[in-house]
């Protein structure tokens, strides 16, 4: 039985969800409107709109509506490649957009904004990530997808957060070291799975990296039966609590496969829009980042992935 506290804090937890970015407003003659005008250029153009699990729900939902899908960064690339359309919108950040170019070079990519970029490929400069592949030429260079295409150039291999691990471990196998960027969590994370000898980059995300113990541990008192999803972007700290660790895809197969009825999810709470497509009967709580006297018990969301509007479509 729940004790009063319990309930008083589940009341909290419950007005938290209740907030308009994850919940399903109704669409005003407005966006209504946007959106007809949008489906009506995509088709006009021969082009496919792609949206990450990130941005925000109304674009996922425009993506699904007019044929397209919304996924991680690589299978958006590869539904592009899939697709007949002549142009593909990516709605994501910047290296989203340049790995489409890779996979559909004869193909005009589009976006709804190049100013949208990512933590990771901001902190990962290419000449300086290049010179440190310099010093260790001996090192395979293993590349994480979340980098710009000038990052990738300097890899023998780029990975997604969903294979680096088997990766890594099969050059580990062979007795090779590794050079590793951009993530300093993810990199951290695979070379305890793997015990590979690895020379890690520095960067983060800015979203993974504010996940706190603490915050889970109060919410997790609150909702005991609810299963820890983090993503290994976090820090130690999180993965170490986490009931599972994995991608975008792999946490939303998650909330679909385990028997919990709550989860805990740390990772962009853009997510949570999939995750309620395949799992409505159950309850997606965020993972707090944020102090008690904060303004937001989580602010999950990446600041460059909400560039991406509707009204930039247009």
């Amino acid at each position: 039985m729940l004790t009063q506290t319990q309930i008083a804090e589940r009341v909290l937890v419950q007005e938290h969800l209740a907030h308009e970015y994850l919940s399903k407003q109704p669409e005003n003659a407005d966006s209504t409107a946007i959106k007809q005008r949008i489906k009506e250029l995509l088709l006009k153009n021969h082009a496919t709109l792609v949206a990450h699990y990130y941005t925000d729900p109304a674009m996922q939902e425009l993506a699904e509506e007019t044929g397209g899908c919304v996924s991680d960064s690589l299978e958006m690339a590869r539904f592009g490649h899939r697709s007949t359309s002549d142009t593909l919108v990516v709605a994501g950040v910047k290296f989203m957009g340049e790995t489409a170019k890779i996979l559909n070079p004869e193909k005009r990519i589009l976006m709804p904004t190049l100013d949208a970029t990512c933590s990771l490929d901001i902190g990962c400069p290419p000449k300086e990530f290049a010179d440190l592949c310099d010093t260790h030429p001996d090192h395979v260079v293993v590349v994480y997808a979340n980098t710009s295409v000038e990052v990738k150039a300097c890899a023998d291999w780029v990975v997604t957060s969903g294979i680096a691990s088997q990766i890594v471990e099969y050059l580990a196998d062979q007795g090779k070291s590794i050079v590793w960027g951009p993530d300093k969590h993810l990199g951290r994370y695979i070379a305890e799975q793997t015990g590979a000898n690895m020379v890690i980059w520095p960067g983060s995300c800015i979203v993974h990296e504010e996940f706190k113990v603490q915050g889970v541990d109060r919410l997790r008192q609150v909702y005991p039966d609810a299963a820890i999803l983090v993503h290994p972007e976090s820090p130690a700290a999180m993965v170490a609590i986490a009931d599972r660790v994995g991608s975008t895809t792999q946490l939303i197969q998650a909330v679909q496969d385990m028997p919990n009825q709550h989860f805990i999810v740390a990772t962009d709470r853009g997510i949570f829009y999939k995750m309620q497509q395949v799992a409505s009967g159950k309850t997606l709580l965020e993972a707090p980042t944020a102090g008690v006297n904060a303004t937001c018990r989580s602010c999950a969301h990446c600041p460059w992935m909400s560039m991406n509007s509707l009204h930039k479509l247009e």
